[in-house]
């Protein structure tokens, strides 16, 4: 079975955008192992949000993977991507029973929490940035039942960020 791999980056104060949704505090001076972990992946999940907004910065990006959407607002559009509207968990249990490599969890934070609390993500690959912002939307929210994670690796850059890789140990 494919795995779902939560890959994104926070502050170190555990938020993933700043107040006003801004992210120009990611760092983007190195590879951070993106290369290899690409490599490693064929398809991204989105929130409807993170999809707009991937459109938005970067319409071109990722055009060797397939998309795929979760959202009961938009429809199938020219960007050739799978949306899931309903069932979701029946949809993502399909999606990973299929063959291919490891599937990115791409975002948004409530999605996440979703995905978190059906089981739905095996691993977390968190790169924490030196920087507190003091505000923003948290990391995690409405998680309705305690998590336990399996630290597996951790990576540090010379820059001070730090990746820390979990296994999610289902319930």
């Amino acid at each position: 079975m494919r795995k779902i791999i939560v890959n994104l980056c926070c502050s170190l104060d555990g938020f993933i955008e700043g107040s006003n949704g801004e992210i120009d505090w990611c760092f983007t001076d190195q590879d951070y192992g993106m290369t290899e972990f690409l490599n490693s992946i064929d398809t991204i999940i989105f929130g409807r949000h993170s999809y707009v907004q991937l459109l938005d910065m970067a319409p071109d990006a990722f055009k060797d993977k397939k998309k795929v959407v979760c959202s009961t607002s938009l429809s199938a559009d020219e960007h050739d991507v799978l949306i899931i509207s309903e069932d979701l968990k029946g949809e993502i249990h399909k999606l990973i029973a299929q063959p291919g490599k490891d599937i990115w969890f791409f975002g948004g934070a409530k999605l996440m929490s979703t995905f978190l609390n059906h089981d739905l993500i095996d691993d977390m690959m968190i790169a924490v940035h030196p920087i507190v912002l003091g505000g923003g939307k948290a990391l995690f929210t409405d998680i309705n039942h305690r998590k336990e994670l399996i630290l597996s690796d951790t990576k540090t850059y010379s820059t001070g960020l730090v990746q820390l890789i979990y296994t999610i140990q289902k319930s």
